[in-house]
């Protein structure tokens, strides 16, 4: 009998590339009534990421506000800001794809140039291309054995949106210099139209008490909703949030006489689910009668199987840029955030912070960095999904000139499951097989095979050989002995 296909298809997106890419980006500040800077915070936002032919290309706003001392030893502000463009090229990428970026203040500098002072601050980009692609799968094969197994067809579903919260509260302080502030998603589910986004904002708020400086810790909870057209059913999507903009409205109360604080935080977010289906496709397939060329279609995807959360305290020695003895009064560990790595069993990085101190009646600042290994239990260990905030830092003299520090770290890890299929998308007949004129023989298989690879041996469907080998237990061990019957055919 010769060889008869049918082939389905079917339209599916899938994730083809995540790129990096870093670019430096500078502001010029007029250092004419700055003394020395005591703090500063660059914030990045998102503003366009479009993709073309081998390119993407994305834009966003960076705004970088500097805390210093002026002439008379008082804490002041200064903020500025500045668009920016960059690109990222990759030949995967085309005019017909999707992608999101996620971009972070990786490093800032400042330095002195002639009566001004210049931050440049390194912004790092991760960027997410899906694709879309036509799906051809063998569906039917009259003339051949089949191997048949109902598998899930996954297809990724991006989404973004932006959503505000509001917050108001007292504080025992004068004025706020920085508001610092970073977002995790806490957990991420589809429902018909819209994506549910739980999380939280860990703000730390650098502001002026008596005077002097202090570190004010807020956490924030969250709610929000995010339209998204494609989503049907529940599913658990991976989620990213990010500041793209914060006010804070600080004023003194004269009754109480503490500051009023009122937060308005303009938060954006992308994503990304699978969709599934299950279709009974075909994995493998031989004929009897002649050779067969299969040509296989392979797809990977990560769907998220459980967002999981972890509070982990650590501490220990830390390290300072300035050398700080028992004359040094600390005053506010602030800006605080966390760097970090995958390690077999969890992450590993550091937390740094801009300590603030009192030296002989001056206001000055130094880089505080702390060491940090933290395990994460029951995590997949391909899991790269991992984002994480820090809730404080407190740093102490333990010796002179030797500094410790104790942070608590809140992380989000989205847990993939690293899903990978195979199967057939078409099949064409090859040469005819010798056939086998014993009308029966005796075959002694290889350890480990199973049903179906010891019947495409056989060139014998599985029913058959277990029909004439009701005893056989699979996958075998070798010791085995098949017993096939050919019946004499006119």
């Amino acid at each position: 009998m010769s060889l008869t296909t049918q082939q389905s298809t079917g339209a599916y997106t899938s994730r083809i590339a995540v790129l990096k890419s870093q670019s430096i980006v500078e502001i010029r500040f007029s250092g004419q009534d700055m003394g020395e800077i005591a703090a500063v915070y660059p914030q990045v936002s998102l503003s366009s990421c479009e993709t073309a032919a081998g390119r993407v290309t994305y834009g966003g706003r960076l705004v970088c506000t500097v805390v210093y001392t002026d002439e008379s030893g008082n804490l002041c502000r200064i903020q500025k800001g500045a668009e920016f463009s960059h690109h990222c090229d990759d030949e995967r990428s085309s005019p017909s794809c999707n992608s999101l970026c996620a971009l972070s203040c990786e490093r800032a500098q400042i330095k002195r140039e002639g009566s001004s002072y210049v931050v440049a601050v390194v912004i790092g980009a991760e960027i997410s291309v899906f694709s879309s692609s036509e799906r051809i799968y063998l569906s039917e094969a009259e003339g051949a054995i089949l191997n048949r197994e109902t598998k899930k067809l996954f297809t990724a579903v991006t989404f973004s949106g932006e959503s505000e919260v509001e917050d108001d509260f007292d504080c025992n302080a004068e004025d706020v210099l920085i508001p610092s502030a970073e977002v995790l998603v806490l957990d991420s589910n589809c429902r018909a139209g819209a994506v549910e986004i739980n999380g939280e904002i860990y703000l730390s708020l650098l502001a002026v008490r008596g005077g002097k400086p202090v570190c004010l810790d807020r956490i924030i909870p969250f709610k929000c909703e995010i339209a998204c057209d494609d989503a049907l059913l529940s599913r658990k999507a991976v989620c990213r949030g990010e500041i793209k903009e914060i006010s804070v409205n600080a004023k003194v109360s004269e009754e109480s006489g503490k500051c009023e604080v009122e937060l308005v935080a303009q938060l954006a977010f992308s994503g990304r689910y699978y969709d599934d289906e299950e279709v009974s496709l075909i994995t493998d397939a031989f004929s009897c009668g002649n050779a067969l060329k299969l040509t296989y279609a392979e797809e990977n995807c990560n769907p998220c199987t459980e967002i999981k959360v972890y509070t982990e305290r650590v501490s220990g020695l830390c390290a300072t840029k300035a050398k700080l003895d028992y004359t040094c009064a600390f005053l506010a560990a602030a800006l605080p955030r966390a760097e970090f790595a995958r390690s077999a069993d969890g992450i590993e990085g550091s937390v740094s912070a801009t300590l603030l101190y009192e030296q002989n009646g001056e206001i000055h600042s130094t880089e505080v960095n702390l060491p940090f290994a933290v395990t994460l239990t029951s995590l997949n260990a391909n899991c790269n999904e991992i984002k994480v905030a820090v809730c404080g830092v407190n740093i102490r003299q333990r010796a002179e000139g030797e500094c410790e520090a104790e942070a608590v770290l809140k992380i989000s890890a989205a847990d993939c499951e690293n899903y990978s299929i195979k199967y057939c998308s078409q099949a064409t007949e090859g040469e005819e097989i010798k056939a086998n004129d014993s009308a029966v023989s005796v075959y002694i298989p290889a350890a480990g095979d199973g049903l179906w690879e010891t019947a495409k041996k056989l060139l014998q469907s599985p029913d058959s050989i277990q029909s004439v080998n009701p005893d056989l237990t699979f996958p075998l061990t070798g010791k085995e002995r098949i017993l096939v019957y050919r019946p004499k055919t006119n």
